[in-house]
């Protein structure tokens, strides 16, 4: 039996749901804040799996009956301190940023392209020849190399005369021995 649509629920369902969004608002933009802009910067992975069980809380919050406001709040500022601590024990700890934190990942060495890296990425041909063409590459040898960043996003280094071990910027991206120049 199909169940009645429920179209309204009253001027004080109405009323506590209005409370409820502002409070929620209210609550992001502190946490935005004190957390810092990394909570809505471009994310990685760790940052994007905090926004989005964030967003749910939030979302709980305002329209679940069952789940109490202060429940949800409560959840969000537990998230909000985990986030700010764990990003504080990577700053400082090379092994927690390694548990933490995906390496970039290596993609295409002068124009040749990685398919161990793109296979284990999940990153296609496709995906790097569209990298190449909004950083105004028409070809893949124009490109020293494509970097998978741990945003997700494709970095481009175009072609230059500059050796593997001299690019200071790709020291935290693994290349492997057999194309180190």
């Amino acid at each position: 039996m199909a169940e009645a649509i429920n179209f309204w629920s009253g001027w004080p369902r109405m009323l506590e749901i209005a409370g409820n969004a502002f409070l929620f608002y209210v609550l992001i933009i502190i946490m935005v804040r004190l957390v810092g802009k990394r909570t809505t910067s471009e994310l990685n992975n760790f940052d994007w799996i905090i926004n989005v069980a964030v967003g749910s809380l939030a979302a709980s919050g305002i329209l679940l009956r069952n789940v109490a406001t202060l429940d949800a709040v409560t959840a969000i500022i537990v998230l909000a301190a985990c986030q700010y601590l764990t990003t504080r024990m990577v700053q400082q700890s090379e092994t927690a940023a390694d548990v933490v934190k995906a390496e970039p990942t290596l993609l295409t060495h002068k124009g040749d392209y990685l398919r161990d890296a793109m296979e284990r990425t999940r990153i296609s041909e496709e995906e790097i020849r569209s990298a190449l063409r909004q950083n105004g590459i028409t070809a893949n040898a124009d490109a020293n190399w494509v970097v998978l960043e741990t945003n997700g996003e494709l970095s481009v280094i175009p072609r230059q005369d500059v050796r593997w071990g001299d690019a200071e910027a790709l020291s935290d991206v693994h290349c492997p021995d057999d194309l180190k120049d």
